[in-house]
Formats: C-alpha cells, structure tokens, sequence
C-alpha cells in the first residue's frame, strides 16, 4: 500500500485544477514511509482521495502528480501510455522528410513531471530533472524501445536542478550505441547536434518556429546574430536571402559548428562572418563604432534561475536589449527573446521598450514569437509557457 500525502486544510483548490504540484507548505503530513521517488496518494484534509504523484522529501516541491484518475497505476503501461500519447501529436505536427527532430516528452505538459524527452532522428535524449523520473528511469527506457525499437537512448540528466531534489548529474548510454554527433533536419536545414556536450539535450528544439521566422524576414538584410551558439539562426537567415550574416558568442567551438552548418546546407560562405567576443563587450564596441545592421537576433542564456534573481534579470535583459536595439539600423528589425519561464510576457515586453527609450530610439512590435508547437502548454500547468520572442521595428523617430 503507497504511503499517503495528506494536504493542509483549503490547500487542494490547485490540485482540484489538476496543476501537477504540491508545495512543502501545503503538506500537512505523511502517512506511512516513502523513499526518494516512491509513488504516494494524495488525499484532501477531509479524507477524499485527489490523486497519485511522486514524492520529494529533499524538495519545496514535494509531490510532482502522476494522475488523478485513481484506477491509474504508475507501472510500465502507464509510462507507454504517456509517451505513445505525446508521439502521436508529434506526428501530427511535423513531415519527416522536412524535419525528424523534435521534443517527444515536455515534463508536466506531457503528464511526466521533470522528464524530457528530445529525438534527433533515431536517437531519444532523456533528461530526468525530478525524483520520480529518476526512480522510473527503467520504465521509461522500456517503453521508448517499445514505441520505437530501432533507437538509441542517452541521459543528459547533468542539470543543476536536480540538486534541489536531492539528485547528483547522470549522463551516460541507456540503450543501444548512439552517436555522441548526429545530423538531423529541421525545416529542410541540416543540423548537427553534439548530444554528449551540446546545450540543453545538445541543441534549442524551442527556437524552430523563431528561426522560420528569421528566414522570412532575412532577405537582402545584414543580418547580426547575438549569442549565435551553432549558427543556426544564421543558418535560416542566409537560406531566407540575407545579404550577409555575423555570429557573435563567447565559444570557439560552438562558432566552427556555425562555420561547419553553413557548408553542409550549401549556403554562401563568403557572406557569414565569425566573431568570438563576448555578446554585451561586442554590442557595445558596434555601438561605439557606430555600426548597424539590418536585423539583429538577441537569443540570450536564461537569466533569471529564481524569483529572488526576477529584478537583476530584468536589469541585464534592459542592457542586452539597449545595445541591440542601438546596432540596429532605422527601419531595421530586433528579433529579442527571454528563455526564463519566471519572466512573465508583459514584464519582458516593459524591459524591451524601456530598453528603446533608453536608446533613444522607437520600437513597434510587429509579431509575438513563442516556444514551438512541439512544447505544448497544458492548460492546468501555465508555467510551461516560458519562450517569449519579440519581432520589433526599430526607428529613430
């Protein structure tokens, strides 16, 4: 029998919405013993029975919800059922002949809180963030070999938020021998993704929308593209007609990446350029030059880890978004992003337009970008909406 989690009294009105969290404050206690990961049943103050999750002693949030149907067993037919639910509206998303790499499983919107799930081609990136990913990491394997049987699996679980589930970093092979490089389409652009030592589950999935978007608005334009990691911004923006590209970003080898993707699509190397500075050092320099560019990208790291942090972020989304508005030239583009779940779309769409006064420049946003479809939202779990993207004009009126 699972051990039961009892909540504090009126602290179930998010559960009865199914939001997939329970907070340590709402805990009123623990019935019976449960380890690390183990699955537990969550009543109400009252005594009703609300749902089944797992349990996290070293975390705030101390239960991650499985279910809330109670004839529901979190085995292995529960897992094949998830991932064979989100596969299929992958499917429907995507033709495989244009692009076969997209994310199978995004964690609570997918109902499996804390696990990620990247495919490139025929090789499955997991990512266990949570207590109970990690307890049913087994399972998982077994039922990506069973909905895929040809692939190859590797964990990139080596995310410092596992700490707060009392976790120490995973990588290594799970099944089969997969490549620490594959290549992988995505629109029509090829891509290498390094799976081994690549960001995230060794490339950003969430931009593709984005990067169509940046084709589209490229032609004839020069185009400077900040925190450039593996060109593939550029990538898009030289097949969408751009005059000429310039990558910025602090490693060396993420730039000849951006050099290799650009001959293995056929594009003109003779118009990409490779600057290996630091983004805000570089943006200023452009400014004090006083050179432009006809579009600028702005896709930086995450900035804000933690509410505490919100205010220091939004200093530093303020000053990136300064210099990238100054390096644009009067009727040019900035297409800017924040990556940080924890900065809400009307705080960051403020920084953006206080960073234009500052410049002392006018924006006009023409289109809202977001996370792409492959990154659902569920409508119990807002929080999954995290990737916002700003396309603005920029004038000097």
């Amino acid at each position: 029998m699972s051990a039961q989690v009892i909540l504090q009294p009126s602290r179930d009105k998010s559960l009865r919405r199914k939001h997939p969290w329970i907070f340590e404050s709402a805990v009123a206690e623990l019935k019976g013993r449960a380890r690390v990961g183990d699955t537990v049943d969550v009543f109400d103050s009252e005594g009703d029975w609300l749902g089944r999750g797992a349990y996290s002693p070293n975390s705030k949030i101390r239960v991650r919800m499985w279910t809330f149907k109670k004839e529901e067993s979190i085995d292995n037919g529960f897992f094949l059922r998830r991932l064979e639910t989100a596969l299929n509206l992958r499917k429907r998303l995507f033709d495989p002949t244009q692009t076969n790499a997209f994310r199978w499983v995004a964690s609570e919107s997918d109902g499996l809180p804390g696990i990620t799930i990247d495919l490139y081609d025929n090789v499955a990136v997991v990512q266990l963030l949570s207590a109970g990913g990690e307890k049913h990491r087994d399972k998982i394997v077994w039922a990506i070999t069973k909905l895929m049987p040809d692939v190859h699996i590797y964990e990139r679980s080596d995310v410092d938020v596992r700490k707060k589930e009392g976790l120490e970093p995973v990588t290594g092979v799970l099944h089969g021998e997969p490549p620490m490089q594959v290549t992988v389409k995505e629109n029509g652009i090829n891509i290498v993704v390094d799976i081994e030592q690549g960001h995230k589950t060794g490339f950003y999935l969430d931009q593709r929308d984005s990067r169509a978007a940046a084709a589209h608005y490229a032609k004839d334009a020069d185009v400077l593209n900040c925190f450039s990691y593996t060109g593939t911004f550029s990538c898009y923006a030289l097949s969408g007609g751009a005059k000429s590209v310039t990558n910025v970003d602090v490693s060396q080898p993420a730039l000849d990446l951006a050099k290799h993707h650009v001959a293995i699509n056929g594009l003109d190397e003779n118009k990409a350029n490779y600057v290996n500075q630091d983004v805000f050092k570089a943006l200023r320099e452009y400014h004090e030059q006083g050179k432009q560019f006809d579009m600028v990208i702005l896709d930086p790291p995450k900035f804000v880890d933690s509410k505490a942090t919100l205010n220091r972020a939004a200093r530093g989304y303020k000053d990136i978004n300064m210099y990238g508005i100054h390096a644009v030239k009067s009727g040019g583009l900035l297409l800017t992003f924040s990556c940080s779940g924890l900065m809400p779309a009307d705080l960051f769409q403020k920084v953006v337009a206080d960073a234009a006064l500052d410049a002392g420049r006018t924006i006009k946003i023409i289109a809202r970008l977001n996370q792409a479809s492959d990154h659902p939202i569920i409508g119990s779990y807002p929080e999954g909406y995290y990737l916002k993207g700003l396309v603005c004009e920029v004038t000097d009126d």
